[in-house]
């Protein structure tokens, strides 16, 4: 890094002034400058911690706040992330290891299928900067390895990140079989829940909203050992009825009849270019998947909130979201012999409809 291009913040910035200029460095590609910005603040008294939570990873927050207000790309939005993960090693480099007594030994990992990776990076750094022994295994963790990796280290806990609902059944699998290890689990981010609903009824052993509360909640007293070997059905058993089975099985049918049915429901469609049915094909696979999840967990306003969402990243791009009810009406159709799949989407329905939330 050139003299030049390193900036100089005065000590007197307040965190949200070394938030902005990180993100105005890293929203332009600038990844020297951004390093620069994060090592400024540690030099100027800040300490490490406020860095990666409140300075990276408000930035974080605010590369999904943008996409998802179309003001970036997905190319854009994945190299911004791409920065600040370098920033974040800086950081920790820049900070060294921790003087203080060795605490206990956690692995920290995202469930199999979980590639936002940032939120599991900066708990890890954390948990080093306050003096843990941390095996940090990144994203996407099949349950398999990541239980042989548990057996190699023996940790005293383990740290699960999930930001994707749809990987909730894969987030519990894994709960259930580091518990089988001997080894407690300490669930967080946002696929459990705002309120940690999921990683409760999971049984996890510890939920956390944010990286600074599992920090805490492990530097205080270690969830005891967890209860012994037991099976998905044994946490809920709705799922004897068979629905999330049947309907993880007949995914790709689901979206096909659903593509079918909305070529014959909207005229538009007929019209879509090869991108625009790649992307109706992706959306259509995307509510399939919540409504399995949903169906898995048991609980409607997870499909229903997932299809808020999705009318208004729609809207913000421009997008009429007026095929969504009618593609609910198909699966509705084709699902008919599934009871909570069918209330689901009903409401699900009704509540896409402004006059039935009058």
């Amino acid at each position: 890094m050139t003299a030049s291009s390193k900036p100089r913040a005065a000590p007197s910035l307040s965190v949200e002034d070394v938030a902005g200029q990180l993100w105005t460095a890293a929203a332009g590609g600038d990844e020297h400058a951004a390093g620069g910005i994060a090592l400024q603040a540690l030099e100027s008294g800040m300490d490490t911690e406020t860095v990666l939570l409140d300075v990276i990873g408000a930035v974080q927050r605010k590369v999904g706040e943008e996409w998802a207000a179309n003001r970036l790309t997905v190319t854009q939005e994945h190299a911004v992330t791409a920065i600040n993960d370098r920033v974040v090693a800086a950081v920790s480099l820049a900070s060294g290891p921790s003087s203080r007594a060795p605490l206990a030994r956690v692995t920290v990992a995202c469930v199999d299928g979980e590639w936002h990776a940032l939120p599991a990076r900066l708990l890890a750094e954390v948990l080093r900067s306050r003096g843990f022994r941390v095996d940090y295994l990144g994203a996407q963790v099949p349950a398999s390895h990541l239980i042989a990796d548990v057996h190699r280290t023996g940790p005293d806990a383990v740290a699960l990140s999930g930001s994707i609902p749809t990987r909730l059944p894969a987030a519990h699998a894994t709960i259930t079989a580091c518990q089988a290890a001997g080894v407690p689990v300490i669930a967080g981010g946002a696929a459990f829940g705002t309120d940690g609903r999921y990683a409760r009824l999971f049984g996890a052993d510890a939920w956390a909203p944010d990286a600074r509360a599992a920090a805490d909640l492990l530097a205080g007293k270690l969830p005891g050992a967890p209860r012994g070997a037991h099976q998905a059905v044994d946490d809920l058993p709705h799922l004897l009825d068979q629905e999330y089975t049947m309907i993880s099985r007949t995914s790709p049918q689901l979206v096909k009849a659903a593509l079918a049915g909305l070529r014959e429901r909207v005229p538009a469609v007929a019209c879509y270019s090869e991108l625009q049915l790649q992307h109706t094909v992706e959306d259509l696979a995307s509510i399939v998947d919540y409504l399995r999840t949903s169906v898995y967990v048991d609980d409607p306003e997870l499909f229903t909130g997932f299809l808020r969402w999705t009318a208004d990243i729609l809207a913000a791009r421009g997008v009429p979201a007026g095929y969504l009810k009618p593609a609910l009406d198909v699966l509705g159709e084709e699902l008919r012999d599934f009871p909570r799949a069918c209330a689901t989407l009903v409401r699900a329905a009704d509540d896409l409809d402004p006059e039935s939330r009058a």
